[in-house]
């Protein structure tokens, strides 16, 4: 990702300021995607418990979300800490350095499979391709050889292999990492599988960005908002209906959920540390350097983050459902982390 590091000198008095005034807070703040929130849960968990200080506020606003949130600006009204479920955007970034927020540290925790799962209950053998996938949710669609709005309302009409079931998915929305994972990953490249649309990234790529790009808001895809749990709930009361989410949501659910597999092949650990589950991703979280020193116990907390313990091999992230970085990936995220590393070192 491409940056301006240039900053006024107006923004570092900001930066100045606002840190001075951070003294006012005692407690660590948490924001971030819902994937992500899970794992800062369990680190604040046993941050409190083994230091015997105050646990950290953790909140799920979604990446977007929070990333508004942490870039506002610096001091008490403002939280150190955001989990991402994608990397930060240049445009996030600029919003960071206008508010004076200027020194970012960028830790990725693991990898993260974006699962598609159904009701245990469920007695179909799903899986679905890419294409699929598209077909069913797309905004538009290919239909003999016309881009129209999507036609199709059963599983059954887009592949008459799949269930004569209604297409109902719940799934992210637009402020959510997950969601632009999603559509990056699954969207992207069910689209490109047709063609037609395909070649027309090369002739017009604002129109292919908009066919590739746009879930459909008429129904079948329904967004269920940055709680992923209400999305486990709605798929144990309907056994015909899909659910997208992060991987340590299913792993966390796997006695009433099951995998829908996607290009034939589960997420699972081993998938999705290996690559050979297509629709997987690193995830992340962003420190804001100028409360280190300032909130009580920040350093603390990154470094129980980072600790092998947490996100290493066997650590209790991946008894949450964390796909965990190689041994030498992990040395280099403690070192940044614990380091406060800027991203302006790491770009």
């Amino acid at each position: 990702m491409k940056k301006t590091f240039g900053i006024s000198a107006i923004a570092c008095v900001l930066a100045l300021t606002a840190a001075t005034a951070a003294e006012a807070r005692d407690q660590i703040r948490v924001v971030g995607s819902s994937t992500v929130f899970p794992y800062s849960q369990a680190v604040a968990e046993q941050f409190a418990n083994a230091s015997g200080m105050t646990a950290p506020v953790v909140e799920s606003t979604g990446t977007g979300g929070g990333m508004k949130i942490f870039c506002q600006g610096i001091g008490p009204d403002h939280p150190d800490v955001t989990g991402a479920s994608r990397a930060m955007k240049e445009s996030e970034w600029d919003l960071c350095a206008t508010n004076g927020v200027v020194d970012i540290t960028e830790v990725q925790i693991g990898y993260d499979g974006l699962s598609i799962a159904v009701s245990r209950d469920s007695d179909v053998e799903w899986g679905l391709t890419e294409k699929e996938i598209f077909t069913a949710l797309a905004a538009e669609v290919p239909v003999n050889g016309e881009i129209v709005a999507n036609p199709y309302t059963k599983w059954s009409e887009i592949n008459p292999d799949l269930p004569d079931v209604e297409i109902v998915a719940f799934g992210p929305p637009p402020t959510s990492g997950t969601r632009d994972a999603f559509v990056e990953l699954a969207m992207h490249d069910g689209c490109n599988a047709y063609e037609e649309i395909a070649a027309l990234k090369e002739s017009d790529e604002d129109r292919w960005e908009a066919i590739c790009s746009r879930m459909r808001q008429d129904g079948p895809f329904i967004e269920a908002g940055e709680n992923d749990n209400l999305i486990v709930q709605r798929l144990q009361q309907d056994s015909n209906a899909l659910g997208i989410f992060g991987y340590s949501f299913l792993y966390e659910n796997l006695d009433t959920l099951k995998p829908v597999p996607v290009e034939g092949v589960e997420p699972n650990f081993d998938t999705i540390a290996s690559g050979d589950y297509d629709i997987a991703r690193p995830i992340f979280f962003y420190i804001k350097n100028q409360h280190r020193g300032v909130i009580p116990g920040l350093d603390e907390f990154i470094a129980e983050y980072v600790s092998d313990s947490a996100m290493g091999e066997g650590g209790y992230l991946s008894e949450r459902g964390l796909t965990v970085l190689s041994p030498d990936m992990l040395a280099e995220m403690q070192a940044r982390a614990t380091g406060a590393v800027s991203m302006t070192a790491t770009q």
